[in-house]
């Protein structure tokens, strides 16, 4: 079946900005083909596919990738969302763990990506969303692995974008920053986890995991809020290199980029305050 309707492929459907973004695209009228390795979680819809996927394994990539086109004949846009951090001490934490970090946040987003490139180069048009973080340039403590994903799929998206603009294709990234949604209980979860008996990091374990806790909670953005920025991201007709839900954001990055003493120092202040805020 070769379909006239854009077709775009969303990974880590199945919850926060990756579960609104289905809902989004397919109501946009999009034919959505959403993965994650939980399908029974993704949103239902006469426009949505939901298939299993694990973007740690390249067959399960190539089976995601082979039944749209099967279906479809064609991908639009790429949404490489999927996505988790892995909080600990650099010290502490495994190294498998640090790999593992790097499989789900960087690798399955080039594996997919190479999946989709010649169907899109022969079509001669294209779009690569790739979701960072505003951590791709700032960092938090026992956030190591995590930022470097998160830069490394942004310098990545980057090259490709100079690679494969010449066949009509763009990569581009969006960075959120604080969000309601549970990936802060996610990575004080991994905090706890990776954190060995007695570890001289305890305390800095315990501020880290409240300013987590108490940053998720008063953030004001909305998954819903952000997949309307993945659409912008996926849909203008001139792609930005970078997208931000909110003037904060960007300043957050530019601060991080331009300015990085003062920030460190502006950081330890606000993990303070946060901190003494959630006692």
């Amino acid at each position: 079946m070769k379909s006239q309707e854009k077709v775009v492929l969303i990974t880590g459907a199945s919850k926060g900005m990756g579960y609104e973004a289905t809902k989004l695209f397919a109501s946009k009228g999009w034919q959505v083909v959403a993965g994650a390795r939980r399908v029974a979680e993704i949103p239902s819809g006469k426009t949505i596919t939901a298939l299993k996927l694990d973007v740690t394994n390249h067959e399960s990539n190539q089976a995601f990738v082979s039944a749209t086109l099967e279906k479809f004949g064609r991908v639009d846009v790429l949404l490489n969302n999927a996505g988790y951090g892995a909080f600990g001490p650099i010290e502490e934490i495994p190294l498998e763990e640090a790999r593992r970090q790097f499989e789900v946040n960087f690798f399955g987003a080039c594996d997919l990506t190479q999946l989709v490139l010649p169907t899109m180069r022969a079509q001669k048009f294209g779009r690569i969303v790739n979701i960072s973080s505003t951590g791709g340039d700032g960092h938090t403590p026992l956030g190591s692995y995590y930022h470097a994903t998160k830069a490394a799929l942004q310098q990545w998206s980057d090259v490709l974008d100079s690679e494969v603009a010449q066949f009509g294709i763009r990569s581009t990234i969006v960075q959120p920053g604080g969000t309601k949604s549970d990936w802060g209980d996610v990575a004080v979860q991994h905090i706890t986890d990776n954190l060995k008996e007695n570890s001289p990091y305890a305390p800095l374990a315990a501020q880290i995991s409240q300013l987590l806790t108490a940053g998720a909670t008063q953030a004001t953005a909305t998954s819903a809020d952000l997949a309307k920025v993945f659409y912008r991201a996926a849909t203008d007709i001139t792609p930005k290199r970078r997208y931000f839900n909110a003037f904060r954001d960007r300043f957050m990055v530019y601060m991080s980029r331009s300015h990085p003493n003062l920030t460190n120092r502006l950081s330890a202040k606000y993990f303070a305050s946060i901190t003494k805020r959630a006692k």
